[in-house]
């Protein structure tokens, strides 16, 4: 305890010490001003006259400026009454009561001035004032003392701007830029078109968000995140924003690159604040957009943006799958390509749902036709949206829609007021096919010729084998293609047979084989033909058993180091069934050989051929064949 009060008196009398310490050096500076004012006043001489003046007011003097050299010469002819010295300029009052000033930068000049000590019996001849506060500037001089203090200022608070900047931008950067829609949206699970099977899967969100206790009550354990797989353009984020509708649920939208930052720690930090914001306004959807942007961790120690990447995953999984309550927040992930999300996120409690959204079928494309359709000013009893539906088979919604914008493009660059169903059949061929290009006006009409051959051939197989509608046959060059065989298919399909596989790459053979028959040579012209028939074969073998030997052993079963090494054997079988369907395809097409040349001459001379002629001109062919074939065997 001793040691304790000993202490406690010594800061105490050292406290006191420096106060009077203080105290004493204040009176101390204090006397001395009041001295030195005391002896200012006993020596400052009375001024009288034009002095007194000058010291109570120095407007007068700042009307005329004059050199030093005229002050000194007024001054050796006795002319000067009294004189004003300033910080920055000098005043003259004339006998003859002229007035002026003299700029005198820093008193450098006044210092200088040989005035000297007047003697004892004799009387100055004119009055010397000290005009400590006078202020004498005229024109841009008048704005040093501001454009001194600006800087000052400025420099100042520069950094104190520039540093509250970088807070202010790192606290923002911390926060990202997720936030809640204005208002919950309002769209309905039957305001999308098609995607049944997502809809059937989203039912269980729709009342959990609508409704938590029905889960909680019975002990069961609420989802908490769906993944959407699907391509491009088939209607993911409507769906998110139709669940958040369904529910009256709040709305937040992000992508995955949304987590990316420049500094480290704030991609942890943007997750902590997107899911403190979306539990402080529960319910809500939280909808990531290309979720694959997330990537993977991984543990080979790539360097600090890995290491962060893993951090930002890390944080994303505690958040969704950790202590804090989730209750009324489900998770949306949206993505193409699923493979690319880390296996942490994609196993059950986090993404309890994997939600397969797929393109729309057939009757599905209508209603889509009918709902974009119906906002344009178009011919209705024009358009069979049936026919429309057929020729956009394999399209997305978001395709479907561009399409219908196309027509209207078409129709306002041929002059039309209104949209017919030819500016939709132009509009599917641009979206399917390409643009007509141009290109035929350098093409020779050898080249028209032989294009208009192997067009033919095209089209002549796909009607002969059924493969799907040929719709026209045409050699405007569209795209990068130089004339184009337009087939669709009747029906949406998931499942092939081989026998239709098959078919698929004799219409494809179906150019080449024209060519050679016609001009007993073939052409570059069937080198993506080749290429995509070579591609199909090679996956009948190698991955869909169609081997003639019975080899059922799918390469895809093995990983790519090693597949490679068995791809010598899949190459001579897929070359081997090749060349069995080119040989189908070219005895196919010397039987309808007359059918082959008049399609062609057709093409040759009106351009495009529809459909309907080729299906014609094979029926009257099969019809003439009969009747030579009946008198012969009669």
């Amino acid at each position: 305890m001793k040691p304790g009060k000993n202490s406690l008196g010594k800061r105490r009398t050292r406290k006191i010490a420096i106060g009077l310490g203080a105290a004493l050096v204040a009176v101390l500076l204090a006397l001395s001003a009041w001295q030195y004012q005391q002896r200012g006043a006993q020596a400052a001489p009375a001024l009288t006259g034009i002095a007194s003046q000058m010291r109570h007011d120095t407007s007068a003097w700042t009307h005329e400026e004059k050199d030093a050299s005229q002050m000194l010469r007024d001054i050796h002819e006795a002319n000067v009454a009294a004189i004003g010295v300033s910080p920055n300029a000098i005043l003259v009052s004339k006998r003859d009561g002229a007035k002026y000033f003299v700029t005198d930068h820093n008193a450098m000049f006044s210092h200088a001035l040989l005035l000297g000590e007047s003697k004892a019996d004799q009387t100055a001849p004119y009055q010397l004032v000290w005009l400590p506060d006078a202020d004498i500037r005229t024109g841009a001089a008048r704005w040093a003392p501001v454009l001194g203090q600006v800087r000052d200022a400025i420099s100042v608070l520069l950094p104190l701007l520039l540093i509250g900047g970088m807070v202010w931008f790192m606290r923002r950067e911390m926060r990202g830029g997720a936030s809640l829609l204005s208002k919950a949206p309002t769209l309905r699970f039957d305001d999308v078109i098609g995607a049944g099977e997502a809809k059937a899967a989203l039912a269980d969100i729709r009342g959990y968000l609508s409704d938590p206790k029905q889960f909680t009550s019975m002990g069961v354990r609420a989802p908490c995140g769906i993944l959407m797989v699907g391509g491009p353009g088939v209607g993911k984020t409507r769906l998110a924003q139709a669940l958040a509708g369904e529910c009256g649920a709040n709305f937040i939208s992000i992508t995955g690159s949304y987590f990316s930052a420049k500094y480290y720690g704030v991609g942890i930090q943007k997750v902590k604040h997107l899911f403190e914001l979306a539990r402080k306004n529960a319910p809500t959807v939280i909808f990531i957009d290309e979720a694959d942007g997330l990537a993977k961790r991984t543990d080979t120690g790539g360097g600090p943006v890995e290491a962060e990447s893993n951090r930002i995953i890390n944080q994303l999984l505690a958040e969704m799958d950790g202590f804090a309550s989730n209750e009324g927040v489900i998770v949306v992930a949206a993505t193409n390509h699923p493979d690319s999300l880390d296996e942490a996120l994609r196993r059950p409690g986090r993404f309890d749902r994997t939600v397969q959204v797929r393109l729309p079928d057939r009757e599905d494309r209508a209603r889509i036709f009918r709902f974009y359709a119906q906002k344009l000013k178009s011919k209705a009893a024009d358009i069979d949206y049936d026919q429309l539906a057929r020729l956009t088979t394999g399209l997305s919604p978001a395709t479907v829609a561009m399409v219908v914008n196309q027509a209207g493009l078409v129709a306002r660059k041929a002059g039309e007021t209104e949209i017919a169903a030819k500016h939709f059949m132009e509009a599917i061929k641009i979206a399917r096919i390409g643009d007509v290009s141009g290109a035929e006006r350098a093409l020779s009409e050898d080249e028209r010729t032989r294009i208009a051959v192997h067009e033919a051939g095209h089209g002549l197989v796909a009607a002969l084998l059924g493969t799907g509608v040929l719709e026209e046959v045409t050699i405007l060059p569209r795209g990068g293609a130089l004339g184009v065989a337009l087939i669709t298919k009747a029906q949406d399909k998931h499942l092939y047979r081989e026998t239709e596989i098959r078919n698929e790459i004799q219409v494809l053979l179906g150019g080449r084989n024209a060519e050679i028959i016609t001009f007993s040579e073939a052409s570059s012209g069937a080198a993506s033909d080749l290429q995509e028939a070579s591609r199909i074969s090679l996956d009948m073998v190698s991955k869909f058993g169609f081997n003639r030997d019975g080899d059922l052993f799918s390469l895809a079963a093995l990983p790519s180091q090693y597949a490679g090494l068995q791809m010598k054997s899949a190459i001579e079988h897929a070359n081997v069934l090749l060349k069995e369907l080119n040989e189908l395809c070219h005895g196919l097409l010397q039987a309808y050989e007359p059918v082959l040349r008049a399609i062609a001459d057709e093409l040759l001379e009106r351009e495009t051929v529809p459909g309907e002629t080729v299906y014609r001109l094979i029926k009257e062919h099969k019809s003439a064949l009969k009747i030579v074939h009946e008198p012969a065997a009669a």
